[in-house]
């Protein structure tokens, strides 16, 4: 079994997507944002919206995510307001700035999965999506345990 491979190729990919957003975003006389503040865009335009909700889905600290949402705030492209649902908490929204960039990256991502598409085939590209967005279920297992039961 290739154990590294797969962690280096899904991350490569990635890296492949993200860099060519932020290239075409660039294009378009956007300014240049960090992979955290991509990824925490892409999270919002998702409907996850609290930062610690978006802190949990990315992986990494409440205070790492506040301080990449302080800068997209001096950026002009997310604010944050109340949460309706619970005044407790705060969201973060696009601006109009944000939703006009969020538009670019839109037809950007559009024009990358045609590119693979056309680079790989489109039958291998939907093989491809369809095992992405299968349900891999719970991703520990326990020694003694075998992939598919539960634990009780």
């Amino acid at each position: 079994m290739r154990t590294n491979q797969l962690i280096i190729a899904l991350f490569q990919r990635f890296c492949w997507l993200d860099e060519g957003l932020q290239a075409r975003l660039h294009d378009h006389g956007w300014p240049d944002v960090s992979r955290p503040q991509s990824m925490i865009m892409t999270n919002i335009v998702s409907g996850i919206v609290r930062p610690s909700d978006i802190a949990r889905n990315i992986g990494v600290s409440r205070q790492a995510i506040h301080s990449t949402i302080g800068q997209m705030v001096k950026l002009g492209i997310v604010q944050l307001e109340p949460d309706p649902d619970d005044r407790r908490h705060m969201i973060v929204t696009l601006t109009d700035l944000g939703a006009r960039m969020r538009k670019d990256a839109q037809r950007a991502m559009d024009a990358l999965t045609e590119q693979v598409a056309a680079r790989i085939g489109q039958k291998t590209f939907d093989a491809l999506l369809a095992a992405l967005e299968a349900d891999w279920g719970d991703n520990i297992e326990r020694p003694g345990e075998s992939i598919g039961k539960k634990r009780v």
